[in-house]
């Protein structure tokens, strides 16, 4: 296997997006797979999986496909899913509330097990069974927890402030859901969400004359 600087990030990125796919194989009753057939479900050709699963090095024979659970497990340990990650979610309005509650996390190895807020009113009480905390905690409680993993939901004005001081307590991987570009350091990885960006780049493609009349018209 190639050392991680010399694989691309968007290679790790699909990574995922296999494990996925082989899962819902599995779950179908499917043992074996190509690397065409798993491309068609994806919307990837076969030569970029083969590409991509080569980094990695050599999980299926020529002509006879992947085995979809061996090659699923060894997705997962490269991603290094077989334990479980505690996570710090920053920011408990109703995208944090929403994100705390959401089930799918769990199963997929991750675990929101301290949370964090800047409104005392919230302070001190629970959210999906864990205590919220205020932010002037977040360092204490990530070296106590050994955290290395962090969503962020506060306000856009907030999120640097609250990034910076979660990568000065050792986190180095954030998902982030605050519309703004985050400054970090070259060994801390970020994603972001967007709706509202990805929402914009899709309207694009859409017919303006079918949309709500409602006399508004934006500038």
């Amino acid at each position: 296997m190639m050392k991680d600087m010399d694989i691309p990030d968007i290679v790790i990125r699909r990574l995922p997006i296999y494990a996925r796919s082989l899962s819902y194989l599995s779950s179908e009753g499917i043992t074996t797979v190509s690397s065409s057939e798993l491309g068609a479900r994806i919307g990837v050709t076969a030569a970029q999986i083969r590409r991509d699963l080569s980094y990695f090095g050599e999980f299926g024979k020529q002509g006879k496909g992947y085995n979809v659970q061996f090659l699923l497990n060894q997705i997962r340990d490269i991603l290094h899913l077989e334990q479980q990650w505690g996570v710090a979610l920053v920011g408990t309005g109703h995208l944090g509330e929403a994100i705390a509650h959401y089930g799918g996390f769990m199963d997929k190895g991750f675990d929101i097990i301290a949370l964090f807020d800047a409104d005392n009113r919230k302070v001190g009480q629970e959210l999906a069974g864990h205590p919220i905390f205020h932010t002037s905690k977040i360092q204490e409680k990530i070296a106590e927890l050994g955290i290395q993993v962090a969503i962020v939901a506060v306000p856009a004005s907030a999120a640097q402030e609250v990034v910076d001081v979660l990568v000065s307590a050792g986190v180095k991987a954030i998902l982030n859901y605050a519309p703004v570009s985050l400054q970090v350091p070259p060994d801390v990885r970020t994603r972001s969400i967007d709706p509202v960006g990805l929402l914009q780049s899709m309207t694009y493609y859409l017919n303006p004359e079918k949309a709500q009349k409602n006399g508004r018209v934006l500038r």
